[in-house]
């Protein structure tokens, strides 16, 4: 075949399938600004009550989600991260290329089954924000109880299914211009509601030291004690949920899609900036807001949503952070779970299948146990994606070192891999059979499952063709992705690159967009430490809520107005 022929044949290849180009390639500030997006979200309202309810304490708070996040950066960096550079594939075509079609279509089915249940649960933190503003009481059963609630959820769905139908590109946009706003909303709505908590537990609403604040939190929010009255969850506890919340995305390798645009394998810890500004920051920042509007409404964090705690920490600031924060995670995991669903039923437009999980998705959200069971449902989905990913790394990392062939199932021709298969089978029932004889914390149980899986899997492969070696075909390979190669360096020629926006206006909606954060972030600043007593306190929070709000308005509009300037200025380029 000939160099045009190659040409040709990799061109009517969809893009997705092929390695990422080097003119894609990104740096470790792009990584930054998309971890710190991703993972400050309307799950850490939920999340953070949710440690304060299982009766974690202080001290095992600060240090295990310290301890447990610095390890989920560790396993992106060291696990994820490498992968997804040397093969600069997704875990969707790379898995394809070891496994063959049946295995794919089983994760694809796995896929749809998480994305699904993490995107009715940020529909329904969004509505707890809307039944606010229309006066529909909490929804504290596992099933609603109230009709209004259920057309909120309805409408507001809905919307989240349309927009991940026809505008996922604009939603993705959107998402990475809220990250920096949702971080310092965060961290002010804890400022804001810790002087009414220090006032309520201490009698005073400024603290003299460190000392004060463990004993804020000790006694008023993470107090040891669960709701049932009973000691808590301990320190190893808080450190395997912090680790075990994104074991879909580094053990599981899910991140491979956006690792893969990474120029260096370190950038894994760029991770750092939504694990430490968003899960650690954002989650204790979430208790102080759960139990600071506790005492102020005379409630227990457990009879709390979302948008009761929102509102209260941020004012009319709080309605869109929770509406925002959900709906935006929620576009994200739907579109998942609609090319999922898509990559089965493969003879449906992607449109029409998106609008199918949609609409399952929305029925799903009606019911709020959904959301109230995040952590451990983020838990499971993690313990059902961790055999993959177990797979996956033995056959990359594993096989060359003790002499298996990598790829031997396609150099095979096999469009169905039984050691695949029957591994991640086997990694189930080992990891689920762990949790039903209770042998350790089911926060852990991802770790001896993801061993088991790549023990399981190797010793099968091996038996299956793996100790067989391939000359032809791993040169015919080679061959291939020279070809690739080359095809992507003349489409990269022919690119326009993407043109910095340089000009005054714009430098000028920048400054007013930071400028607009900052002062935000000083305000609440002033109501922690410029508030003696609880009538300066109103005083300095009723500025804080007014001008919250019309910082947040600044904010969006200039950040906006920024991006469609830039991008208008590389359409005219182009």
């Amino acid at each position: 075949m000939s160099d045009d022929d190659d040409a040709i044949a990799i061109s009517s290849i969809d893009p997705e399938q092929l390695p990422v180009a080097e003119n894609e390639l990104h740096g470790w500030t792009h990584f930054a600004g998309l971890y710190a997006g991703e993972h400050v979200a309307a799950t850490e309202f939920v999340i953070g009550a949710t440690f304060v309810a299982l009766g974690a304490s202080t001290k095992d708070i600060l240090i295990g989600l310290l301890i447990g996040n610095i390890l989920a950066i560790l396993s992106w960096t060291l696990i994820t991260t490498p992968i997804a550079v040397q093969t600069r594939l997704s875990l969707y075509t790379y898995l394809h290329k070891i496994a063959g079609d049946s295995m794919s279509d089983l994760y694809n089915w796995a896929n749809v089954l998480i994305f699904t249940v993490i995107s009715a649960a940020m529909i329904t933190v969004s509505c707890t924000a809307v039944r606010l503003l229309l006066n529909i009481p909490a929804q504290l059963e596992w099933y609603p109880s109230d009709g209004l609630f259920i057309a909120v959820v309805v409408a507001v769905g809905m919307i989240v299914v349309l927009v991940a139908m026809y505008g996922f590109n604009a939603v993705a946009e959107f998402s990475g211009l809220c990250g920096p706003w949702l971080v310092v909303m965060f961290v002010s709505g804890a400022l804001v509601l810790f002087p009414a908590l220090a006032d309520a537990v201490l009698g005073s609403t400024q603290l003299t030291g460190f000392a004060d604040f463990i004993a804020i939190g000790d006694q008023s929010i993470w107090t040891g004690i669960n709701s049932e009255g009973q000691p808590g969850i301990g320190l190893l506890e808080v450190i395997g949920f912090a680790w075990a919340a994104n074991t879909i995305t580094h053990f599981g390798l899910i991140d491979m899609a956006l690792l893969r645009y990474a120029k260096k394998s370190v950038y894994g810890l760029c991770t750092s900036a939504g694990m430490l500004f968003g899960h650690y920051i954002a989650w204790i920042a979430a208790g102080i807001m759960g139990a600071g509007t506790a005492v102020l409404m005379k409630s227990t964090i457990v009879e709390l949503d979302p948008g009761d705690v929102a509102y209260r920490a941020l004012g009319l600031s709080g309605y869109v952070i929770v509406i925002i924060a959900g709906w935006t995670t929620a576009n994200a995991n739907l579109y998942r779970a609609g090319l999922a669903a898509q990559a089965i039923f493969h003879m449906h437009s992607r449109k029409k299948v998106t609008f199918t999980v949609g609409v399952v998705t929305v029925a799903i959200a009606c019911f709020p146990f959904v959301y109230k069971q995040i952590l451990p449902l983020l838990t499971y989905a993690g313990l059902i994606v961790v055999p993959v990913g177990g797979i996956v790394f033995a056959e990359h990392v594993i096989f060359p070192r003790i002499s298996l062939t990598r790829y031997w199932a396609k150099y095979k021709g096999l469009t169905h891999s039984t050691p695949a298969v029957a591994s991640w089978v086997a990694g189930l029932v080992f990891g689920f059979g762990l949790n039903y004889l209770h042998v350790m914390s089911f926060f852990y149980l991802f770790l001896p499952t993801w061993a088991f899986t790549i023990v399981f899997y190797t010793m099968l492969a091996s038996l299956y063709g793996a100790r067989d070696s391939y000359p032809v075909e791993v040169a015919a390979e080679q061959k291939r992705n020279e070809a690739i190669r080359e095809f992507q360096q003349q489409r990269a020629r022919l690119l326009q690159r993407p043109i910095y926006d340089a000009s005054a206006m714009t430098n000028v909606l920048r400054v007013i967009k930071w400028l607009a954060l900052a002062i935000t972030l000083v305000l609440a600043l002033v109501v922690m430490f410029a508030s003696p007593d609880m009538t300066i306190y109103e005083r300095n929070a009723s500025i804080f809520y007014a001008w919250g709000f019309a910082l947040t308005i600044t904010y969006f509009v200039s950040a906006y107005w920024v991006l469609q300037r830039t991008k208008k200025l590389n359409q005219v380029a182009i």
